[in-house]
Protein backbone atom coordinates (compact mmCIF):
# COMPACT_ATOMS: atom_id res chain seq x y z
CA UNK A 1 0.00 0.00 0.00
CA UNK A 2 2.82 2.06 0.73
CA UNK A 3 3.90 2.17 -2.75
CA UNK A 4 1.01 2.36 -4.67
CA UNK A 5 -0.50 5.42 -2.44
CA UNK A 6 2.42 7.23 -0.76
CA UNK A 7 4.54 7.63 -3.84
CA UNK A 8 1.71 9.89 -5.49
CA UNK A 9 2.92 12.69 -3.25
CA UNK A 10 6.21 14.29 -4.75
CA UNK A 11 6.59 14.98 -1.49
CA UNK A 12 7.13 11.53 -0.31
CA UNK A 13 10.34 10.86 -2.72
CA UNK A 14 12.19 8.83 -2.02
CA UNK A 15 11.40 7.96 1.87
CA UNK A 16 8.02 6.13 0.09
CA UNK A 17 10.71 3.32 -1.46
CA UNK A 18 12.60 2.62 1.04
CA UNK A 19 9.22 2.37 3.82
CA UNK A 20 8.06 0.09 0.76
CA UNK A 21 11.48 -1.75 0.68
CA UNK A 22 11.65 -2.00 4.62
CA UNK A 23 8.33 -3.53 4.64
CA UNK A 24 8.69 -5.83 2.18
CA UNK A 25 11.70 -7.64 2.94
CA UNK A 26 10.08 -7.28 6.86
CA UNK A 27 7.01 -9.60 4.97
CA UNK A 28 9.33 -11.77 3.31
CA UNK A 29 11.58 -12.43 6.84
CA UNK A 30 7.97 -13.38 8.32
CA UNK A 31 7.22 -15.21 5.29
CA UNK A 32 10.39 -17.46 5.44
CA UNK A 33 9.72 -17.99 9.02
CA UNK A 34 6.28 -19.33 7.89
CA UNK A 35 8.02 -21.33 5.03
CA UNK A 36 10.45 -22.79 7.92
CA UNK A 37 7.56 -23.48 10.03
CA UNK A 38 5.72 -25.42 6.96
CA UNK A 39 9.00 -27.25 6.34
CA UNK A 40 9.20 -28.36 10.33
CA UNK A 41 5.66 -29.08 10.78
CA UNK A 42 5.44 -31.59 7.19
CA UNK A 43 8.74 -34.05 8.16
CA UNK A 44 7.13 -34.28 11.63
CA UNK A 45 4.10 -35.20 10.66
CA UNK A 46 4.56 -38.41 8.13
CA UNK A 47 0.99 -39.71 6.33
CA UNK A 48 -0.49 -35.92 6.61
CA UNK A 49 -0.67 -34.13 3.83
CA UNK A 50 -2.32 -30.87 2.65
CA UNK A 51 -1.30 -30.62 -0.68
CA UNK A 52 -3.42 -27.56 -1.83
CA UNK A 53 -1.61 -25.19 1.36
CA UNK A 54 1.42 -26.82 0.83
CA UNK A 55 1.82 -26.29 -2.87
CA UNK A 56 0.48 -22.34 -2.34
CA UNK A 57 2.95 -21.99 0.18
CA UNK A 58 5.69 -23.30 -2.15
CA UNK A 59 4.88 -20.87 -4.90
CA UNK A 60 4.43 -17.91 -2.50
CA UNK A 61 8.26 -18.41 -1.47
CA UNK A 62 9.06 -18.52 -4.74
CA UNK A 63 7.69 -15.73 -5.99
CA UNK A 64 8.40 -13.87 -2.87
CA UNK A 65 12.11 -15.00 -3.37
CA UNK A 66 11.94 -13.63 -6.98
CA UNK A 67 10.16 -10.43 -5.91
CA UNK A 68 12.93 -9.72 -3.29
CA UNK A 69 15.93 -10.34 -5.91
CA UNK A 70 13.78 -7.31 -7.64
CA UNK A 71 15.27 -4.95 -5.46
CA UNK A 72 19.01 -5.72 -6.98
CA UNK A 73 17.72 -5.72 -10.86
CA UNK A 74 15.34 -2.78 -10.75
CA UNK A 75 16.34 -1.01 -14.06
CA UNK A 76 17.28 3.36 -13.52
CA UNK A 77 13.80 5.06 -14.11
CA UNK A 78 14.94 5.86 -18.20
CA UNK A 79 15.85 2.22 -18.78
CA UNK A 80 14.21 0.94 -21.72
CA UNK A 81 13.26 -2.29 -19.70
CA UNK A 82 12.24 -0.24 -17.04
CA UNK A 83 8.54 -0.82 -18.00
CA UNK A 84 8.76 -4.49 -18.41
CA UNK A 85 10.25 -4.79 -14.75
CA UNK A 86 7.57 -2.85 -13.67
CA UNK A 87 4.91 -5.44 -15.20
CA UNK A 88 6.54 -8.10 -13.33
CA UNK A 89 7.30 -6.75 -10.40
CA UNK A 90 3.51 -5.37 -10.08
CA UNK A 91 2.29 -8.60 -11.39
CA UNK A 92 4.43 -10.61 -9.00
CA UNK A 93 3.13 -8.88 -5.96
CA UNK A 94 -0.33 -8.71 -6.72
CA UNK A 95 0.12 -12.79 -6.79
CA UNK A 96 1.82 -13.32 -3.82
CA UNK A 97 -1.21 -10.86 -2.22
CA UNK A 98 -4.04 -13.07 -3.52
CA UNK A 99 -2.03 -16.65 -3.33
CA UNK A 100 -1.40 -15.10 0.44
CA UNK A 101 -4.49 -13.74 1.20
CA UNK A 102 -6.15 -17.20 0.17
CA UNK A 103 -3.57 -19.42 1.71
CA UNK A 104 -4.14 -18.21 4.93
CA UNK A 105 -7.75 -18.87 4.69
CA UNK A 106 -6.68 -22.73 3.66
CA UNK A 107 -4.65 -22.70 6.67
CA UNK A 108 -7.37 -21.86 8.83
CA UNK A 109 -9.75 -24.60 7.43
CA UNK A 110 -6.12 -27.16 8.01
CA UNK A 111 -6.51 -25.84 11.78
CA UNK A 112 -9.95 -25.44 12.21
CA UNK A 113 -9.31 -22.84 15.21
CA UNK A 114 -12.49 -20.85 16.87
CA UNK A 115 -14.85 -19.25 14.86
CA UNK A 116 -13.65 -15.80 16.30
CA UNK A 117 -9.96 -16.31 14.80
CA UNK A 118 -11.52 -16.58 11.39
CA UNK A 119 -13.64 -13.41 11.72
CA UNK A 120 -10.93 -11.32 13.05
CA UNK A 121 -8.96 -12.40 9.52
CA UNK A 122 -11.42 -11.36 7.55
CA UNK A 123 -12.00 -7.99 9.42
CA UNK A 124 -8.75 -7.62 8.83
CA UNK A 125 -8.84 -7.70 5.44
CA UNK A 126 -11.78 -6.09 4.69
CA UNK A 127 -11.03 -3.43 6.54
CA UNK A 128 -7.36 -2.82 4.68
CA UNK A 129 -9.77 -3.57 1.21
CA UNK A 130 -11.56 -0.32 2.70
CA UNK A 131 -8.57 1.84 3.51
CA UNK A 132 -7.31 0.64 -0.34
CA UNK A 133 -10.26 2.03 -1.65
CA UNK A 134 -10.91 5.04 -0.05
CA UNK A 135 -6.83 5.57 -1.27
CA UNK A 136 -7.38 4.85 -4.86
CA UNK A 137 -10.08 7.44 -4.61
CA UNK A 138 -7.66 9.78 -2.96
CA UNK A 139 -4.73 8.88 -5.37
CA UNK A 140 -7.14 9.28 -8.56
CA UNK A 141 -8.18 12.84 -7.27
CA UNK A 142 -4.42 14.21 -6.39
CA UNK A 143 -3.35 12.44 -9.99
CA UNK A 144 -6.29 14.24 -12.01
CA UNK A 145 -5.73 17.76 -10.06
CA UNK A 146 -2.04 17.55 -10.80
CA UNK A 147 -2.28 16.59 -14.64
CA UNK A 148 -5.43 19.42 -14.79
CA UNK A 149 -2.57 21.82 -12.96
CA UNK A 150 0.16 20.66 -15.55
CA UNK A 151 -2.37 21.21 -19.05
CA UNK A 152 -3.55 24.51 -18.05
CA UNK A 153 -0.13 26.26 -17.16
CA UNK A 154 1.16 28.40 -19.84
CA UNK A 155 4.23 27.48 -22.00
CA UNK A 156 7.32 29.71 -21.10
CA UNK A 157 5.52 32.04 -19.52
CA UNK A 158 2.75 32.84 -22.73
CA UNK A 159 -0.99 31.29 -23.00
CA UNK A 160 -0.78 30.66 -26.85
CA UNK A 161 0.51 34.41 -27.41
CA UNK A 162 -1.65 35.95 -25.47
CA UNK A 163 -0.90 38.06 -22.40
Amino acid sequence: MIARYIRTFESADPAWFYLHAFCQVSAYAIGVAGWGTGLKLGSESPGITYSTHRNIGIALFVLATVQIFALFIRPKKDHKYRFYWKVYHHSFGYAILVLGIFNVFKGLNILKPEDKWKTAYMIVIIALGGISLLLEAITWVVVLKRKSRKSTKPYDGFNNGQS
